[in-house]
């Protein structure tokens, strides 16, 4: 029993530290260096991105890359089939896809607590294509958790305005988009991906982004050059977000089933909002906020629902 409870609080540890990982370097430190390249480069704001994601990646690769060949994951490589290989690239783009969509959001919105608590429309959009595609079975309290979560982002980006062109904020049909592509990244690994290794499906993702930004910058003739201050965001952004934010989650799953993870997760609109506010000194709008805590209250009803009904299965 003891052991039990020592391997929960391990967990549930693991899952908090993925979350404001995830939190602070996905969104806060990302948000600044973008705010810091903006400054500087005279690119436009493609070229501004491009680089963004160039550094990011670069350094986001380098550390999955090293810790990979630590774990001894590499070898793998060698072994994978034809078709395993074609999943990869499959995966790949589609990490491109969903990653660009994302920080081109962030660039577009300026509080990134709007973004992230907009970001609650993935679950939704995910456990909706769990039930059409993969038959996946949903409940009424999952269906209330869907109804607070739309109804939160559409108080967060309403304007007020009559007009469909400016009805809601701009930036809010870019999350749309990351949010469809997400689900459908996450559908097709949880269909083709078996026999892969977290550390390899990561590493390929990054690998694909370095790539794809790399040939972005030499095409548009992007200059390397980025001021300390952006660099420093970057590499501690990307240290916190795509490398240490995704082993927590997956140390999580090894102690607790994966639904109370997402239980912890499901508060992270929440803490970048506080990141935020102590980084920038900025908070959102308040019908935002109120509309941000409805997502958060729909994501942690769903992910309740669904532990239930695995449970009871």
């Amino acid at each position: 029993m003891t052991a039990l409870k020592s391997d929960r609080f391990k967990g549930y540890l693991f899952a908090i530290l993925a979350t404001l990982s995830f939190s602070i370097g996905g969104y806060v430190f990302s948000k600044a260096a973008m705010n810091e390249i903006s400054q500087v480069q005279l690119t436009g704001p493609v070229g501004q991105l491009v680089v963004f994601i160039f550094y990011w990646f670069l350094v986001a690769f380098v550390l999955n890359l090293a810790w990979s060949a630590f774990r001894g994951n590499l070898a793998q490589l060698m072994r994978l089939s034809r078709r395993q290989y074609g999943i990869l690239i499959l995966l790949g783009i589609m990490e491109v896809l969903t990653n660009t969509s994302f920080y081109l959001s962030l660039q577009i919105i300026p509080d990134p607590s709007v973004t992230s608590f907009l970001g609650n429309l993935y679950p939704v959009i995910l456990t909706l294509m769990g039930v059409t595609l993969l038959k996946e079975r949903f409940t009424w309290l999952e269906s209330v958790g869907v109804f607070l979560a739309l109804t939160g982002a559409f108080v967060i980006s309403y304007t007020g305005e009559t007009s469909l062109q400016k009805m809601f904020i701009p930036g809010t049909l870019v999350v749309l988009i990351n949010a469809i592509l997400a689900s459908s990244t996450s559908v097709i690994g949880k269909i083709n991906v078996r026999q892969l290794t977290p550390e390899i499906i990561v590493l390929n993702g990054t690998f694909w982004l370095l790539i794809s930004a790399s040939i972005l910058m030499l095409t548009l003739d992007v200059p390397f050059h980025l001021p300390v201050a952006a660099l420093s965001n970057i590499a501690a952004g990307a240290f916190l977000g795509p490398f240490l934010g995704v082993l927590m989650i997956y140390y999580s799953f090894k102690f607790i089933e994966a639904s109370r993870s997402s239980i912890v997760q499901s508060t992270k609109g929440i803490v970048v909002m506080g990141g935020v506010w102590i980084y920038f000194g900025t908070l959102p709008l308040k019908h935002q906020i109120i509309g941000g805590l409805l997502t958060v209250a729909g994501v942690l009803i769903m992910t309740l629902a669904k532990a239930v009904q695995q449970k009871s299965a």
